[in-house]
Formats: structure tokens, sequence, C-alpha cells
């Protein structure tokens, strides 16, 4: 495919530019592949910080602007930066961006590898809706080279669905050297003005329909009631940011909540909260969950794909059922209380990540999938 002196050109393709999961993925990837053999190249539908993190190393970026799934108008745009570029490998992370480059990728017989951040057919949508997007999922799967599940458990989910799948697993993996529990960080809460005396909960990820922060809030509502000097930050954007305000005032908790917007100082953030929260309803393999245990955190999260295979409740963190507001705030009421349960997961968690889920190991994986092509 390519010549002897050129190294082998990679589309890594997303559909936003602004950091979340799927992006801080592609992030490791990037900045961990060995650029002797591949040169990355990203092509992100939105602008946003991830895109000016790739330009301060160095890395090619490319942004085509649209917010639509299958929008055939970028479709054109796609296939020229493809040839232009030279590219050998398209490896697109997620349902929207693989939307658009498909027909491109197609058209021009370049290898397609899809991983999938966690299935887009979740139980929550309507059953049209569902139904709709298992048939556009099982379209996009065939049209692909290779098929990566970021967890068996949604290697299985897709297999349930499309009676055959032939998936790799590849989990997602933590960058230990930035995620580092023993290092300096800033002082956060000096920033936002909390006491170092509350007890702090960190929601550390997109504010959206997926990672339900109504259900953070209105478990927040009820712990106050036992603890009123624990305290929530909220850091993160997305379509439910205002809904997520309203309800912190119509339950009068707005002045115990930080809010604030996506920021790139994760590992200081992290530092700062003594308990992380995670009520998904539904996953891939949350990154922010490794993130926060990698920053030796006690982790609460819901018992949904990737998420059940990292946390065995009541060893490295605890799980509830998704939407259970009662189960959050007991699980969080007895970590406030039990400090040296927080510190036993706390540890057990760095242990798991240190074990399973170093990037190091992802990168090393994905390699081995590029090199089939």
């Amino acid at each position: 495919m390519n010549g002897c002196n050129r190294r082998v050109r990679i589309l890594e393709t997303i559909r936003q530019g602004k950091v979340g999961g799927g992006e801080s993925h592609l992030l490791s990837l990037v900045k961990n592949i060995d650029k002797s053999i591949y040169e990355p190249i990203v092509l992100s539908f939105t602008d946003g910080p991830m895109i000016d993190s790739l330009r301060e190393w160095g890395i090619k970026v490319h942004i085509i602007p649209t917010e639509r799934p299958f929008n055939p108008t970028v479709w054109k745009k796609v296939k020229h930066l493809l040839n232009d570029e030279g590219i050998d490998i398209v490896h697109v992370h997620g349902t929207r961006a693989y939307s658009n480059v498909v027909w491109a990728a197609k058209a021009l017989s370049i290898p397609i590898i899809y991983t999938v951040h966690g299935w887009s057919f979740h139980d929550s949508l309507p059953k049209i809706a569902r139904k709709l997007r298992i048939i556009t999922e099982k379209w996009l799967v065939s049209q692909a080279d290779t098929v990566i599940s970021v967890s068996p458990s949604d290697q299985v989910t897709g297999r349930n669905h499309f009676g055959q799948l032939e998936s790799t697993v590849i989990t997602n993996g933590v960058d230990l050297s930035k995620f580092n529990p023993s290092a300096d960080y800033k002082d956060i809460r000096a920033e936002y003005g909390i006491s170092k005396k509350v007890t702090l909960l960190g929601y550390i990820q997109r504010v959206t329909k997926q990672k339900d922060p109504i259900s953070m809030i209105e478990a927040f509502s009820l712990i106050l009631k036992q603890e009123p000097t624990v305290r929530l930050l909220m850091i993160g954007e997305g379509e439910l940011k205002k809904a997520a305000v309203d309800k912190a005032k119509e339950l009068n908790v707005d002045s115990f909540i930080y809010f604030d917007d996506f920021r790139q100082d994760v590992p200081d953030i992290l530092n700062a909260i003594d308990i992380y929260c995670l009520p998904s309803l539904w996953e891939g393999l949350p990154i922010g969950l490794l993130e926060a245990m990698a920053m030796e955190k006690p982790v609460i999260a819901t018992q949904v794909d990737g998420t059940k295979e990292v946390i065995e409740s009541g060893k490295n963190g605890l799980m509830i059922k998704p939407k259970d507001r009662e189960g959050l705030a007991n699980a969080t009421l007895l970590l406030i209380k039990d400090i040296g349960l927080r510190k036993e997961l706390a540890r057990n968690a760095l242990r798991t990540v240190k074990q399973k889920y170093d990037v190091a190991f992802m990168t090393h994986q994905t390699e081995k999938v590029y090199q089939k092509y």
C-alpha cells in the first residue's frame, strides 16, 4: 500500500472537538501511537478544545463542519480530504462520525476500522427510534473492515442485536503519567471557593441524557438533607445543562452546586474531589471513570455495559442501578461516613487501572489492528 519511505497515514475521525470519553480516547491514541510507523491525521466535524490540543502537539487536523449524521452535503468534502491526504486507513470513533465518512471511504476502497464507543440504540430511546438505530448500526458494522469493541459486554450487546458480530475487544486505557495521584496539582477548591473541610462530589462528564445529570442532582438533594456540608462540582457541557441548572434551582440546592463548562485540567479537578459519581444510562467503557480511578478516587457508577466489567462493587467501587436516585444517595452517604471504606475502594481502584487499563497496552493492541492493512 505504501512506499517504503512513507509512514502509514491513519485518518482518526470523530464527531466533535469537545472533550468527552471518545475524544479522550482519540487524544491518548494519537499521542502514544508509534509515529515512526504511523502518521495520524484527525478529522472532526466540530471545533473545540480537543482540536487545540492536537494542534499544540503538531498533529494535522481538519474540520468539516456538521452536527448531522448521514449528511450528504459533506461526503464529497470528506472524499477530497481522503484523496488529498493520501489516507491509507480510516479509523472512525462513534456512529455519527462513521455515518459521514463511510461513503467516501468505500468509494475509494480505503479500509475502515470502526471503534464502537457504546452502541447508540440504548434502552431509554422510544421503540421506533431504537429499532431504526439498531438497523443503522447493523448496516454500518457490515461496511467496516474491522470493528473494535471497547468492552466485552459491548461486544455481547452487539451480537445479541445483530446475530453475528465479528469484533476485536480493545479496552480503553488511561495515561498513568498524566493521571498520577502522587503528582502536584493546582488548588481547584480555592479557585471555586470550596472549603477543604467539606466532602466534594464530582460529576465530570458531558451533561447529556446518557450521563443522567438530573438523577445526580436529585440524589444530591437527598444527600444534603443528611449531610449539609457536602458539595457537588459539575463540570461539563451538553444539551441538558440548562435543565440541570433549572433542576438545582427547583430543588433549592443550586447554592451548593458548582457548575462549570468543559476544562482541560481534568487531573487537577479529580485531585480536588473526594468521590466521583457516574450515573450513566448506558456506556461503552467510560474513560472518565478510569481516569478517576487512576487518580485514586472512590467511584460510584451504574450497572451498565463496560462499567460493570470495571467495577466489582464493594471492592474497587460501588455500583447502583440506573436512575436510582435513592441508591446513589445511599452509596454516597455510606462513603461520606465510612472513610476507611472510601480509602480501601480508592486504593483498589488505582490498582485495577494499573493492571488492566494502561494506555500503552491499548495503543499497542490498536497498532496490531492497523498492521493488518
